[in-house]
């Protein structure tokens, strides 16, 4: 039976799980991942309104994913198997994370940054923003994943890059991003958000120690540069 002969919802979802299997989910806008998850525990319902109003109410997909079984229940629509879908999936990722990770990864200066940044975004076709959060010794407490797409202030709002560096407990952070076009200077829209970050950064007492632009064979360090 090819997609259109199905009813409209199994339509979409056949359509919804294809892009992923295809592209993964670059593309996806947050609420299509949160319908992509609602969809497994849901056999037949229609999930798109439940996962727009999900991700308004909490802000996102991270404040989806990171809202408790509570909280998830206050959306009319959600039940127990999409809940535990969520939550498991959010476990998962934490625990998928975690073990890519060595035990122990030490950037203690602008190079070493710079080639473990070039490994783990310098080849992406997207432009992926990245918060690294250190100990006082610059040893790696975490790395989140701010935003996918062209840099803006509204995707690097200090409020998400500084949410993981206050859950770590961390001294400093790296603030990071890729440029695919493969030129690493940076826009003004690149230095106004560093200056917004680094203000922010002061108030918290969690000092941005460098930001990196990479490309697949170039970089650029703001603190190397002195536009820190």
């Amino acid at each position: 039976m090819k997609i259109k002969d199905l009813p409209k919802t199994e339509g979409h979802r056949k359509r919804l799980r294809e892009r992923f299997l295809q592209d993964g989910l670059d593309g996806f806008l947050n609420y299509e991942i949160v319908e992509l998850l609602l969809t497994l525990g849901t056999p037949r319902k229609d999930c798109k309104s439940v996962a727009k109003l999900a991700t308004e109410k909490f802000d996102g997909l991270r404040g989806v994913l990171e809202a408790s079984p509570e909280e998830l229940r206050q959306i009319k629509g959600l039940g127990p198997h999409n809940i535990l879908g969520l939550k498991l999936f959010q476990a998962l990722s934490m625990r998928h994370a975690k073990e890519k990770l060595p035990k122990k990864i030490t950037l203690d200066s602008s190079r070493a940054a710079v080639a473990f940044l070039k490994e783990k975004i310098g080849k992406e076709k997207k432009e992926h923003f990245y918060m690294l959060a250190l100990d006082s010794r610059s040893n790696l407490l975490k790395m989140s994943n701010v935003s996918i797409g062209t840099l803006e202030a509204s995707l690097a709002h200090p409020r998400e890059v500084f949410r993981g560096a206050i859950q770590a407990a961390a001294a400093k952070v790296i603030i990071a991003h890729n440029h695919p076009s493969g030129d690493p200077e940076p826009s003004e829209g690149d230095l106004m958000i560093t200056q917004k970050l680094v203000d922010a950064g002061k108030i918290l007492e969690i000092e941005v120690a460098d930001h990196i632009i990479v490309t697949s064979n170039n970089h650029l360090s703001f603190k190397e540069r002195k536009l820190l």
